[in-house]
C-alpha cells in the first residue's frame, strides 16, 4: 500500500488529504496517514466540516460550552473549524518544518464573499490571527473580485491557497496576482521566504461538464474528445506554471528567498465510472505539483495506482490540439470555463449553507 504513494511522491507529487475531522486528529489517525500513507498535507471545505460535526461526538462539548455563552451560529463554526485546522497544523508542523512546501492545512474564507474584494480580506486575516499557525493556508477564490484579495493577503505576508481555478487564463491571472502580492510584500520589508501559496485547479469538473456537451453535440468527432478535455486543461496550466517560474520577474523574486506557487490538482475524485479510478492522479504525475484527494481516491491508488514517469511536461502543444478540436466540433470553451466558476462559486455557498445548518441543528441540540 505505501510503495505505490511512496513512488507518487517520489515523482515530486505531495500527497495532501481532502478530509479533516477532530475524530481523525484526536485518535491519531491523521497521524498515521503522515507517517504511513506518504500524506504532507490537508485541505478542508465546509462540507468536509459539516460531514464532521454531524457525525462525530467529540465537538458536542464544545458546542454545549460555546452555546452556554451565547455565541451565536457563526461564532461557533468560526471556533470549530479553527481549531481543528490549528490542531491539524500541530499534528504537520514537524513537516513544515523539515520541508520547503508540505505540511499545510488549509481553511476556507466564508464562501459568501466570493465576489466581495474587501470582506475576503477581513475574512483572511481574521482566520491567519485565529488559526495562528505559519503552516496553514487561506484559501480564496480566484474569482475577478478575489483576484485582488489574493495580492492583498500575500502582501500582508499571509499563505494562500487558491482555490476554483478552472480555466488557463485565470489562473495566469492568479500567478500574477500571487506575484504582485510578493513584490508589495518585498516593498513592505517582510520576509517573501516565509510566504508560501498553492493555485487549485479543478479537474473532474471540466470533464464532467465537457463530456456532457460532447454527449449532446454526438457525432463521433464529439464522442471520441469523452475524457480528455480536464487532462489537457491541467496540462496547459503546468506550462503556464513552467512558464511563469522561468520569467526575469520571478526570478527576481526567488533570489530574495520566494518560493513558487504550485499547482494543486484539485476534484481529482473520479465521477464518471467508465474512467479509471486512478485517473487524476495517474496521468497528472509530475514535479512541484500537488494533488490533493479524498480517502476514496487515495486508498484506490494506495491499491493499485501506476506511476510511470512524468505524465504532463513537454505535453502543451497536444493539449492545445485537444482544445482545438472541441471548438471545431462545437465546444464553447470560454462558457464551459464561465459555466463551472458559476457553479463553482454557488456549491461553494451551498457548502458553507450546509454547514451552518449542522452547526445550528447541534447548538439546538444542546440547547434541548
Amino acid at each position: 500500500m505505501t510503495d505505490r504513494l511512496k513512488a507518487l511522491a517520489d515523482a515530486g507529487v505531495s500527497i495532501w488529504l481532502d478530509d479533516l475531522s477532530r475524530e481523525r486528529i484526536e485518535t491519531g489517525n491523521l497521524a498515521d496517514l503522515v507517517a504511513n500513507s506518504s500524506v504532507v498535507g490537508v485541505t478542508t471545505n465546509p462540507t468536509i466540516f459539516a460531514s464532521a460535526i454531524s457525525d462525530g461526538e467529540r465537538y458536542d462539548a464544545q458546542v454545549r460550552s460555546l452555546v452556554a455563552d451565547g455565541t451565536g451560529v457563526d461564532d461557533v463554526i468560526f471556533a470549530l473549524t479553527t481549531d481543528d485546522v490549528r490542531n491539524a497544523c500541530d499534528v504537520l508542523a514537524p513537516l513544515a518544518s523539515s520541508t520547503v512546501h508540505d505540511g499545510r492545512v488549509s481553511i476556507e474564507v466564508e464562501p459568501d464573499l466570493a465576489n466581495d474584494t474587501d470582506a475576503t480580506i477581513a475574512s483572511a486575516k481574521k482566520l491567519w490571527a485565529a488559526v495562528d499557525r505559519s503552516n496553514v493556508l487561506i484559501k480564496i477564490p480566484a474569482t475577478l473580485e478575489g483576484l485582488p484579495a489574493i495580492t492583498a493577503a500575500i502582501a500582508e505576508g499571509i499563505s494562500v491557497n487558491v482555490t476554483l481555478i478552472f480555466s488557463t487564463e485565470r489562473y495566469r491571472a492568479v500567478l500574477d496576482a500571487y506575484l504582485t502580492g510578493l513584490e508589495q510584500a518585498k516593498a513592505a520589508g517582510i520576509d517573501i521566504s516565509t510566504i508560501r501559496s498553492v493555485a487549485s485547479f479543478f479537474v473532474s469538473r471540466v470533464d464532467t461538464e465537457i463530456d456532457a456537451r460532447l454527449e449532446k453535440i454526438g457525432s463521433p468527432e464529439a464522442l471520441e474528445l469523452r475524457g480528455k478535455a480536464a487532462l489537457a486543461n491541467a496540462r496547459l496550466a503546468y506550462a503556464a506554471f513552467e512558464e511563469v517560474t522561468a520569467s526575469e520577474r520571478w526570478q527576481a523574486l526567488a533570489a530574495d528567498g520566494a518560493q513558487p506557487q504550485r499547482p494543486l490538482w484539485a476534484s481529482t475524485g473520479v465521477k464518471n465510472p467508465d474512467y479509471p479510478d486512478t485517473l487524476y492522479v495517474r496521468d497528472l504525475v509530475v514535479a512541484d505539483t500537488v494533488n490533493t484527494m479524498p480517502e476514496k481516491t487515495l486508498q484506490a491508488f494506495a491499491d493499485h495506482g501506476e506511476v510511470d514517469g512524468d505524465q504532463v511536461s513537454g505535453r502543451a502543444e497536444e493539449s492545445q490540439q485537444v482544445f482545438d478540436r472541441l471548438r471545431e466540433v462545437g465546444i464553447d470553451v470560454d462558457d464551459v470555463f464561465l459555466t463551472l466558476e458559476d457553479e463553482g462559486v454557488s456549491k461553494f455557498k451551498a457548502s458553507w449553507t450546509e454547514l451552518v445548518e449542522t452547526v445550528q441543528a447541534q447548538m439546538d441540540q444542546a440547547k434541548g
